[in-house]
C-alpha cells in the first residue's frame, strides 16, 4: 500500500507549504511549512503542527500562545506541492502580532495599509506562560 505522505512533492529541504484557513469563513489565516513528521502528526493529533525553520524543530501551533488550530480537513492541491488545512482557530488569533490573520495588510495606492485590528497585545499573549 502506498504511503499517503509519498504522494506529496516535498521541496529540496523536505518541506511543503501549508495554508491554514478558517473552516467556517474560508479566510486565510496564515502560511507555514510542514515536513513529513509534522504533517503526519497533524493528521494523527487533529491539530496543526508545523516545522519551524527558524527554530529547526516541530511547532505545535498554540504551544506558547494557547491559540491552537483544530484540524477539520486537509487538502492537497493538483500539483501535490501545497497543503490546505481547514481549521478552527481557538482564540480567533492566528498571527503572532495578535491579529486574526497574518494577512492583515492590503496593497492600495502604492503602499501596504494595515486593515485588521490587534485583538490581543502580543506581549500579553507570549508572557502569559502558555
Amino acid at each position: 500500500m502506498k504511503d499517503w505522505l509519498d504522494e506529496i512533492k516535498w521541496n529540496d529541504d523536505g518541506l511543503v507549504p501549508a495554508i491554514a484557513q478558517d473552516h467556517k469563513t474560508g479566510r486565510v489565516l496564515m502560511m507555514a511549512w510542514m515536513n513529513r513528521e509534522s504533517l503526519a502528526l497533524t493528521a494523527t493529533e487533529q491539530r496543526a503542527i508545523y516545522w519551524s525553520r527558524s527554530r529547526g524543530k516541530l511547532w505545535r501551533k498554540g504551544e506558547e500562545s494557547g491559540h491552537v488550530q483544530k484540524l477539520h480537513e486537509m487538502r492537497l492541491d493538483c500539483d501535490a506541492d501545497v497543503i490546505i488545512l481547514m481549521v478552527e482557530q481557538l482564540g480567533h488569533i492566528a498571527c503572532h502580532t495578535g491579529r486574526e490573520s497574518c494577512f492583515y495588510r492590503v496593497f492600495d495606492n502604492g503602499q501596504w495599509n494595515t486593515v485588521d485590528p490587534v485583538l490581543k497585545d502580543p506581549h500579553a499573549i507570549y508572557s502569559a506562560g502558555h
